[in-house]
Formats: C-alpha cells, sequence, structure tokens
C-alpha cells in the first residue's frame, strides 16, 4: 500500500489524435474517486481540457513524453497548471489487459502516489533557444554531408584539390572550382587563383588539376556547390536571430565563456545555456546536473557485483559539444588541471572514461559559476599557496598506498628470500 502524496491530480495519455485524462480526487478517508474524459489534439480542444482541469480545481496535471505529441499539450496547459513530465520508463504499465484509459488511470495512481520522477523541462525563453540551436546542428550535419558529395566529384574526376589544399572550399580551392565548371576540359594556369598565403607550391597544384570533370559529375557538382551556398546562408540568418535571442542571458553566457575552451566560439556557450539552462536551481548539485547530462558512470549493481558502468545516451547535443571542448584543452598547455587529470585516469581506466571525466569536471565547473555568480577559478583542482614548511601531513600505510595506485602505480609485493638455513 503506497501512500498517498496528491489528493488531486490528473494523468494523460497523450496521443496523435487523443488524449485520454484521468482526474484521481481522494477525501480525507483516502477513498479515491476518478473522473475521465477523451479529448482531441485540436486547439478547441486542449483549452476545453484546460477548463475541465479548472472545473474539478485540478492543478497538477502528469503525462509521459511520447514524441513530440506532448509539446502542444504542455504549452496550453503551462499556464494554468503545474505539468509534469515523465520519462515511458517510469510510467510503463504491466503487461496485458491494456487500454488507454487505464494507462492514464495507470499514471494518475503512480502520480498520485509520488512514483514519478519529474523531467527537466526549461522555461519558454530557453526553450525557444534551444529549438534553434538544434536546427542549426541539424544545418551543419546537412552542410558537412553535401561538402562530402561534392568532394566525392572531385575525386571521380581525379582533381585532387583535397591533396594540396586544407579546406577544398576556401577561396583559392574554390574558384579554381568555379574555373573548371565554367570550362569544362580547358588547360589552364592556376597562378592567377592561389592566394598569396597558400603554402603549397603551385606546381603540385597545377599538377592537381590535370583530370577531367565529365558532364554528369559537373551538374551534379555545381548542385552541391549551389547547395552549400544556401545552407551556409540558412545558418547565417539562423545565428543572427540566436544572437537577438541570447541578449536577456548575456550575464550568464560571460560567466560560462570564462570556462577553458569556451571562449572561442560564443556558439559554444550559447549551446551550454539552451541545454542546461540558466538557472541551476533545477539540479541541486552539480552530480545533478552531470547525471542528467550522461556524463558519469552507470549505477548498475547488485550483490556486489557490478553490471554495467556505461554511461547513460542522455545528452545528445550535449555531451559531443563537451568532447570536442576536451579534445582541444587537452592540446592545450594552458590548462593542467585538465591534462593532468586525464593522463591519471587514462593510465588505469582508458582513454574513453578519462575523456568523460573530463567532460564532467567542465560541467562541475559551468554548475558552480552559474550558482554563486563567480567566474572560473582553477583553485579548485590546484593549490595555489604553498603548504607551510612546518607542516606535516601524516598518512597511514593503506592512505598512502590508495594515493599511490590513484596516480596510476600499480602496487606489487617484493619476493620473500629465504632465509639462510644454518648448518
Amino acid at each position: 500500500m503506497f501512500k498517498i502524496i496528491r489528493f488531486n491530480c490528473c494523468g494523460l495519455d497523450v496521443h496523435k489524435t487523443w488524449i485520454f485524462a484521468c482526474i484521481g480526487i481522494t477525501d480525507a478517508s483516502f477513498r479515491t474517486e476518478y473522473f475521465e474524459a477523451r479529448f482531441s489534439s485540436f486547439p478547441k480542444d486542449l483549452r476545453r481540457l484546460a477548463a475541465w482541469l479548472q472545473e474539478h480545481k485540478c492543478e497538477e496535471v502528469c503525462m509521459e513524453s511520447s514524441g513530440k505529441y506532448w509539446i502542444p499539450v504542455f504549452n496550453v496547459l503551462e499556464e494554468s497548471c503545474k505539468v509534469t513530465l515523465a520519462h515511458p520508463k517510469y510510467t510503463k504499465p504491466q503487461k496485458g489487459n491494456k487500454t488507454d484509459r487505464k494507462d492514464a488511470r495507470w499514471i494518475c495512481d503512480l502520480f498520485m502516489c509520488g512514483m514519478i520522477k519529474p523531467s527537466f523541462i526549461p522555461p519558454p525563453a530557453i526553450r525557444h533557444l534551444r529549438d534553434l540551436i538544434r536546427y542549426r546542428f541539424k544545418l551543419t550535419n546537412m552542410l558537412t554531408s553535401e561538402k562530402n558529395r561534392a568532394q566525392n566529384c572531385l575525386t571521380v574526376s581525379n582533381l585532387k584539390l583535397d591533396d594540396v589544399f586544407s579546406d577544398i572550399f576556401g577561396k583559392s580551392a574554390r574558384s579554381i572550382t568555379e574555373y573548371i565548371l565554367s570550362h569544362p576540359g580547358e588547360k589552364f594556369d592556376v597562378t592567377p587563383f592561389v592566394n598569396k598565403r597558400c603554402k603549397t607550391p603551385v606546381d603540385q597544384i597545377q599538377a592537381a588539376v590535370d583530370g577531367a570533370i565529365s558532364p554528369e559529375q559537373a551538374v551534379k557538382l555545381r548542385e552541391c556547390l549551389n547547395h552549400i551556398d544556401e545552407l551556409n546562408a540558412h545558418r547565417d540568418r539562423i545565428e543572427a536571430e540566436i544572437l537577438d535571442l541570447v541578449k536577456p542571458f548575456s550575464a550568464q553566457l560571460g560567466l560560462i565563456r570564462t570556462v577553458p575552451g569556451m571562449d572561442k566560439d560564443p556558439m559554444t556557450a550559447i549551446l551550454i545555456l539552451s541545454e542546461i539552462g540558466s538557472d541551476m536551481s533545477v539540479f541541486p548539485t552539480a552530480k545533478n546536473l552531470v547525471s542528467w547530462a550522461g556524463c558519469c558512470p552507470r549505477n548498475d549493481k547488485s550483490a556486489k557485483h557490478v553490471k554495467s558502468t556505461r554511461i547513460a545516451q542522455a545528452g545528445c547535443y550535449l555531451k559531443p559539444l563537451l568532447v570536442q571542448v576536451t579534445n582541444a584543452l587537452l592540446k592545450s598547455k594552458n590548462h593542467p588541471e585538465f591534462t593532468e587529470r586525464y593522463r591519471r585516469i587514462k593510465s588505469h581506466r582508458g582513454h574513453k572514461k578519462a575523456m568523460i571525466a573530463i567532460c564532467k569536471m567542465l560541467l562541475t565547473a559551468i554548475w558552480n559559476i552559474l550558482s554563486t555568480g563567480e567566474v572560473y577559478n582553477l583553485s579548485g583542482y590546484l593549490i595555489q599557496t604553498p603548504r607551510p614548511s612546518n607542516e606535516t601531513k601524516v598518512l597511514t600505510q593503506k592512505q598512502a598506498l590508495e594515493l599511490l595506485r590513484l596516480r596510476g602505480y600499480v602496487i606489487k609485493e617484493d619476493p620473500v628470500e629465504p632465509e639462510p638455513v644454518l648448518a
């Protein structure tokens, strides 16, 4: 028997076309009365759902995150109710004898007894920013795919521009490509098209464009280049809109950009802000933020047997960015607090786990600076003041061995020599 902690709440089973709602009202004798109704997902019926909830004085609603169908419902009910969004794994009903109305009542019962863990939903301003940031991420992926197709056209035509230019879509390589498309099969001198800052000798560039492009590949390459220009224009307009949306969060972005690796590109700090929000009170500790982002080992242990320590699949937009920032920090010599920890963990846990550990350090630093309003300070990782000469730190034998193991040393016993036998 579970304890009822919500005496008036509602469970919603959301579908594409229909929404099944169940309100549970519990009296002082702990007898629960249920009220059920079905609504369509059209805006008019969603407003009728909000009025039906107000009629029963229900201010707490719970629904599962089913695809994108929950978003319109959340937007309508957010103004008048406290909406809790739950992961489907927390609302999974028992197998067999299952209907949509029973699912709604099951969600209501779980929510009534406090058995559902709520998901983090940022405020509307952060949600709008997150939507544009993720769309920019999709445009970047499309741009990369289109560039790969264009490079494939050059490769099959034996035009080795990728061997002589670091960027085949740069100024020099693009001008050579445009001339080849405008004058197919014509031999020409590449000297006027090569920038003076190009380090590759002109004779190598001339040898790289000695191939011939077929008419079919020329048509495909032209369309790819036009699509690349369009995608770049789309992304520039999206970035301009993003910069307008983040003006109210300039103080938080300034704090995030003090973290190492996030001061070069402003979009890096904006992406992190769009994913975690600006209010860190929703995460009680830095560990909660790290766990939400999927940057901590899984807690799957039974009978002193660890079943799995794989990280979760959460943070599909945030985690790749943190890994990119980590790669840049490890190549730099200006931040020893990250490189030393990476080498220490890599020695006994491997490269991947060491990378995730650095991502955890970055998220912990971001949580602290957004919570306290102070800029990044590496004193939390490195001891700046030397220890006084008259102060001695005493360790037990067990503590000293554990410290050596953390530093990457492997402890093994000395071989015992047999004692000499007296004749």
